[in-house]
């Protein structure tokens, strides 16, 4: 597919290309609708890439200081924030940089309401529709027992919505739009009397858009049905969307051992360059490979770290792994530079833009210092 011998490893690769394809449909979605859409960043931050982002998307949206921070420095469109609560030292800052803030509670309301109002920024609260339409991975789940992302509607105070604009619920993950449609069912339900007091409703994150079964015209008359039924300003905010199956990570097979079955050890590690693979879990893609058995030579990948799990998965492939090759995972921009950490001492991969073109440009390079200077 692409030639990386003269690149180091570990690396991870954005594919402009791809990247640039997801924006396209999202772009599609807005232009249909009317509906913002805004990047979530904490699937992917790689702020290099913002300006391109912003040509396609409405601005970004975010979960705390750094995050806005970021969004309005480097992309300066739109951005939302939301976080669970609020830290009084950074509340001032967060709302010079966000032209919308989404409080967790009543408490969190009335503490900084009058502040947001002052400013002249618009607030929104989050709300929490009690529709679970996930299945396991409850971790994942806003709407599970006992969550505390949410305003449930028993806790909800409708005589207490002063400046309150707008309503915000993220209640889905790698989802079509079949789930949103039963979510805003359940919005309306449990909600529907608050609708009429707003001038914007905001349906979070968890759409897999860009993704080849998703239902874009479902998705289409979810968005067109809130905004002709209540007036409503729709905003989105997915993070998987924009950058699916848009990035690669590569790395090199360093030596094989042998326990039960071959082992090969990488230069990269789950636990480090992709955590998702053991917090989700799930099992990465990786090009010219098979399930494990599914072709003739079956292999462990793991890492050069001492944590005994730090085990990527098993893939089989047509000839035998050996020292020195180059193995390529897919899916890697999403949930990976966002998330990744230094444990043990592991070198952070460079970020490295593959063009349009094929060529490759190095965005981001890493050293002992950024190990060094997170302790």
């Amino acid at each position: 597919m692409f030639d990386t011998s003269n690149l180091p490893t570990p690396c991870y690769i954005v594919d402009e290309s791809a990247l640039v394809h997801n924006l396209e449909i999202l772009r599609g979605v807005s232009q249909h609708t009317g509906a913002k859409i805004l990047l979530a960043q904490k699937a992917f931050s790689c702020y290099h890439l913002y300006p391109l982002i912003g040509e396609y998307l409405a601005g970004t949206a975010c979960s705390g200081l750094f995050e806005a921070k970021l969004g309005h420095d480097e992309m300066g469109k739109e951005n939302h924030v939301f976080s669970a609560a609020y830290r009084e030292s950074e509340i001032d800052e967060i709302i010079s940089y966000c032209g919308h803030i989404i409080f967790n509670s009543f408490t969190q309301l009335d503490k900084y309401r009058d502040r947001v109002l002052a400013a002249g920024k618009k607030i929104g609260l989050r709300i929490n529709p009690e529709c679970s339409t996930q299945e396991g991975h409850e971790i994942y789940d806003p709407c599970s027992p006992k969550s505390r992302l949410g305003i449930t509607r028993r806790n909800f105070h409708i005589d207490d919505l002063r400046g309150v604009t707008g309503i915000h619920f993220h209640t889905l993950c790698e989802q079509n739009s079949d789930d949103l449609e039963t979510t805003l069912d359940a919005v309306e339900k449990k909600f529907g009397d608050v609708l009429p007091k707003l001038e914007w409703i905001n349906f979070g994150g968890g759409h897999h858009i860009t993704r080849e079964d998703y239902d874009i015209p479902r998705l289409e008359r979810c968005i067109c049905n809130m905004q002709e039924k209540y007036g409503l300003e729709v905003f989105l905010e997915p993070g998987e969307a924009i950058a699916l199956n848009a990035g690669w990570l590569v790395t090199e097979v360093l030596d094989i051992t042998e326990n039960d079955m071959p082992i090969a050890i990488l230069d990269t590690s789950a636990a480090c360059h992709m955590p998702d693979v053991l917090e989700m879990p799930y099992r990465p893609p990786l090009m010219n490979s098979g399930e494990k058995g599914e072709k003739k030579y079956s292999y462990r990948l793991g890492s050069q770290t001492c944590l005994a799990g730090d085990v990527i998965g098993e893939y089989s492939f047509d000839e035998p792994l050996r020292i020195g090759d180059r193995l390529i995972f897919g899916d890697m921009a999403i949930y990976s530079m966002v998330k990744n950490n230094t444990f043990n001492g592991m070198p952070l991969p460079e970020i490295i833009l593959m063009k349009k073109d094929g060529s490759f440009e190095t965005l981001r390079s890493f050293g002992y210092d950024d190990f060094m200077e997170r302790l």
